[in-house]
């Protein structure tokens, strides 16, 4: 993936992100994007009560991942990395 196109890439994945970041601060909680690896998996950190959550994964999978996939089609997974 080249420069730009990542950097195409990472504009819209981050739009998609401050459309459910109201909803994880609400709980306490917070979402970065820290990178997309040339496979098109999205690498994010978790904060604030998010963060070692028991329901985390669940938020990950359930909600975010999917809100990212459906604005940005090109992305495979959303991953937490710490």
């Amino acid at each position: 993936m080249g420069g730009e196109e990542k950097a195409k890439l990472l504009n819209e994945v981050e739009e998609a992100l401050e459309s459910i970041r109201p909803y994880l601060q609400g709980d306490g909680g917070n979402i970065t994007l820290l990178d997309i690896t040339d496979d098109f998996v999205v690498q994010v950190r978790l904060e604030g009560s998010c963060h070692g959550c028991h329901l985390s994964m669940q938020t990950l999978k359930g909600g975010v991942e999917m809100v990212v996939k459906k604005s940005v089609p090109q992305i495979v997974e959303v991953v937490a990395v710490d």
